[in-house]
């Protein structure tokens, strides 16, 4: 399983349920990493999403504790025994981890890579990616040179876990 994720200069990834920022390029890459694989997420990162509906061109996967959410185009898990088990399902697929922060801390231990998009900014923000620069047990493997989208300053960066 990889992970993917935006995060700035503190490893935050969003405030009040919603991106910290928009770039286009990130988003275009996003949609080329995850369609047509399977992208696993939790309750409030689905809602997030334009509509609340699932994402298209995707199997969509979302861990919560609500035992009665259900949705059209969803495959639902209600603990991580569980999630584990569905994804043995889709092990021919790619598996795209992408939020929100409780699936980030709890998930990325048994995550391959991780692709960051990693702006050059500090935003005020209430969720956070684990902080990998600081964990012995992942290394960046490679790094774009420097994007810029108007005055928003970024990089790509995969990290492997060791």
């Amino acid at each position: 399983m990889k992970a993917i994720v935006c995060v700035d200069n503190n490893w935050a990834i969003g405030k009040n349920n919603d991106l910290l920022v928009r770039i286009p390029d990130d988003m275009k890459r996003f949609r080329a990493f995850t369609t047509g694989n399977v992208i696993v997420m939790g309750r409030k990162t689905l809602e997030s999403f334009p509509g609340g509906k699932p994402l298209p061109d995707r199997v969509n996967i979302v861990l919560t504790h609500n035992q009665n959410f259900e949705m059209k185009n969803v495959v639902v898990a209600h603990s991580l025994d569980e999630l584990k088990e569905i994804l043995k399902d889709y092990e021919s697929k790619e598996i795209y981890l992408i939020g929100g922060d409780s699936l980030y801390k709890q998930l990325v231990p048994i995550c391959d890579e991780v692709l960051v998009t990693k702006v050059d900014f500090e935003y005020d923000a209430d969720r956070y990616f684990p902080n990998l620069d600081n964990d012995e047990e992942w290394y960046v493997d490679s790094e774009s040179e420097e994007q810029t989208y108007y005055d928003i300053i970024y990089h790509y960066i995969n990290y492997r876990h060791k």
